[in-house]
């Protein structure tokens, strides 16, 4: 089968051939047709110093994906061949108290396909049948595709209560913008969404029913006095991992604000603590989705009206990966969908 690996110390990803993997008594064997590149894809292109440290050189790399099932293990009676699927990419442990308790997302020993264990960029991925998340008719491919990402937008737009209030979002990525439209969605009443990119400030407007605001441009407290916020905002969502908007953040919540950390600084970042405790702040930091009550509300969001088809700005047949990996790259897109046929 043909794959993407990361199968040299420096930037890019190879094309190789590998054998169609056979699945083990609980796993199913997925023929892959759709793939998202995500951030951590172009890290892990980039070959940073997190990636370096991280991923195994000759890895299958990929972790967004939808398919059909091919094969079924001995084991797995509850999927069939032939189902369409996506999947959760976090493979968890069995043995520590949280996943015991059913708290899989905080499992200390949770690896992720296409980072520690081969992944989906590739014809075909077996996986164990736990992680299978079917597919309803009503959602295509390419939106199952970024299920994983949505599914980040909506673990950190969820953790606190949206209805009726304002919320802040930092960093117009694909997953911010599709965090606003997540929140619009449940019943929030303003959203501003900020950045100092303009390609993805647009490409947010046009997603989803939010106040882009490039900082470099406009001042923030101009555009709450606009909106008649005497106050401020009541929740954030921070997805930049950027201290600057993260400071802006807290000094424009209101007293008792929340915050949902998702965003990840490149580094260590001096934090005004003071000014937290003294506003009353609540953060959360946010990591993946939770498995799998994320997946079931983010679906029945889908098919309750929650569009975010127009966040999908590229696709590219897999063997133009390169060519598909520089647009993500560039800054410039939303997501960006391989077609392996």
């Amino acid at each position: 089968m043909k794959t993407l690996a990361k199968l040299h110390p420096e930037i890019g990803l190879w094309q190789d051939d590998r054998p169609i993997p056979e699945p083990g008594p609980d796993d199913v064997l997925i023929r892959v047709r759709k793939t998202g590149i995500c951030g951590t894809d172009i890290h892990i292109w980039n070959w940073d110093d997190w990636a370096a440290r991280t991923v195994p050189l000759g890895l299958v790399t990929g972790h967004e994906f939808a398919g059909e099932i091919v094969a079924l293990g001995a084991n797995v009676t509850d999927l069939a061949v032939g189902q369409r699927c996506s999947g959760e990419g976090h493979l968890i442990g069995r043995h520590s108290r949280q996943s015991r308790a059913g708290k899989f997302h905080l499992d200390p020993e949770t690896r992720g396909i296409g980072v520690n264990e081969p992944g989906a960029f590739a014809e075909y991925l077996r996986l164990p049948a736990f992680n299978v998340v079917p597919l309803p008719d009503s959602i295509p491919d390419e939106i199952g595709a970024i299920l994983d990402p949505l599914g980040n937008a909506v673990h950190t737009a969820l953790s606190f209560d949206l209805v009726g209030e304002d919320v802040l979002i930092t960093g117009a990525g694909p997953i911010g913008i599709m965090a606003g439209a997540v929140a619009r969605h449940v019943g929030a009443r303003h959203v501003v969404i900020t950045d100092i990119n303009p390609d993805r400030l647009a490409l947010a407007a046009e997603v989803a029913d939010v106040i882009p605001v490039n900082v470099a441009q406009e001042d923030l407290r101009a555009v709450m006095a606009r909106l008649k916020m005497q106050q401020g905002f009541d929740v954030g969502l921070e997805m930049s991992g950027n201290q600057q908007a993260l400071d802006q953040m807290v000094e424009s919540l209101v007293m008792g604000g929340k915050i949902a950390l998702l965003g990840i600084p490149p580094g260590k970042s001096p934090v005004d603590w003071s000014r937290i405790v003294f506003k009353a702040i609540t953060i959360k930091g946010v990591y993946g989705r939770e498995i799998f009550e994320t997946w079931y509300k983010m679906i029945a969001m889908l098919e309750n009206g929650l569009d975010v088809r127009r966040v999908i700005t590229h696709r590219f047949p897999a063997d133009r990966f390169a060519e598909a990996f520089e647009v993500m790259r560039s800054g410039k897109s939303g997501k960006v969908v391989l077609d392996w046929g």
